[in-house]
């Protein structure tokens, strides 16, 4: 996954207030148990140092009465909230921390790995597309050139002629479906376009594609316009091609890991992030693991001891966890981050590098 939605959290000093907390309020006894829940959290930030105007933010937040997501994370600083975002599940574990940088790794292991994506469903009429990207899905309408319309006896249209204007109408609407498709497709990166429809459109509007999409598609066999039908099945196919998107892509990255150039471990990793050399970095996703680096104020400055830092002109070096360390670095240098579940590495950290 790339971490360009938490990149501009990094253009701040800090320290921040990271806290994930469950915040299921279905019924009146779950609303009071997200009040003690957050009170507990509220006075381990005050142990830790957290001051009464970033406590003060995060708690209006969490408290808000109305229903929403099963757990919450929310970062702060200063005097204000700087990124919230709701989780799906409740929080595999509650944190409370007042640190130099913001723990996002939990939220990013637990969000998963965003795959860029198209949803199409085409007719002869045109197509929905739903465009998704991490954030809000967007829903597109094509309806292209007029249908055209019949017309028989002594001036008329033969049914040859008509039939013949219809399949040109089918081609255009195709062509404009195919348009949208490149467009959209180029704009958010897809790595996944599935489309789902009428055979006949289906094959008009793999002709009409740009060949980087065309080498995205999957086509879905279940799936139409008609109303509820992008629903069930079709939702269906759409998250076998992106799980299966993953595998392959987990596959490959594992590979070119073993195959090199790579780095291993949190000392020889921390070195190449500083070079900007790491394409993907691979984090063994663990919630229990309390590894350490040290850090600098600027995003590459990382080491696994405060003298390599210091070597680089780092007055104050400061001990930080590593994996919001390495998620700093990740966001800063334009790499991407990679949860795996085993890593051939003693520090289940690993990286595959650009050169």
């Amino acid at each position: 996954m790339r971490l360009d939605s938490v990149r501009h959290l990094y253009e701040r000093r800090g320290p921040f207030v990271s806290v994930y907390l469950d915040t299921t309020r279905i019924t009146e006894e779950e609303a009071s148990a997200v009040e003690l829940r957050w009170r507990r959290i509220d006075e381990e930030l005050t142990a830790r140092g957290a001051s009464p105007e970033v406590r003060a933010a995060v708690g209006e937040l969490v408290k808000e009465p109305t229903p929403t997501a099963p757990g919450r994370a929310v970062f702060a600083e200063g005097t204000s909230v700087v990124l919230t975002e709701p989780l799906a599940a409740s929080p595999r574990r509650e944190i409370a921390r007042w640190s130099p940088l913001p723990h996002v790794v939990p939220m990013l292991a637990q969000r998963g790995e965003t795959v860029p994506h198209l949803a199409v469903l085409a007719d002869h009429a045109g197509a929905d597309v739903i465009v998704s990207c991490g954030g809000p899905k967007r829903e597109l309408s094509v309806e292209a050139a007029d249908w055209p319309i019949q017309k028989t006896g002594q001036g008329g249209w033969s049914q040859t002629r008509y039939e013949r204007d219809a399949e040109e109408t089918w081609r255009l609407n195709a062509v404009a479906v195919a348009e949208v498709m490149d467009k959209e497709a180029h704009s958010i990166g897809a790595e996944v376009i599935v489309l789902a429809g009428e055979p006949q459109t289906r094959r008009m509007i793999m002709d009409a594609l740009g060949k980087d999409a065309a080498a995205r598609v999957v086509v879905a066999e279940r799936g139409s316009r008609a109303p509820g039908a992008a629903d069930g099945p079709f939702h269906a196919e759409v998250n076998h091609a992106i799980e299966a998107w993953q595998r392959k892509r987990h596959t490959a990255l594992l590979d070119a890991y073993h195959a090199g150039p790579y780095a291993t471990g949190l000392a020889e990793t921390a070195r190449v992030l500083r070079d900007g050399r790491v394409a993907t970095l691979l984090l063994r996703d663990d919630p229990s693991s309390d590894a350490t680096l040290w850090i600098g104020p600027e995003g590459t400055q990382l080491a696994a001891e405060p003298g390599e830092l210091t070597d680089l002109g780092v007055d104050l070096p400061v001990e930080e966890r590593a994996d919001a360390a390495l998620a700093r670095a990740v966001a800063m240098t334009d790499a991407e981050l990679w949860f795996v579940p085993e890593l051939d590495s003693p520090d289940g950290v690993g990286a595959v590098l650009r050169y």
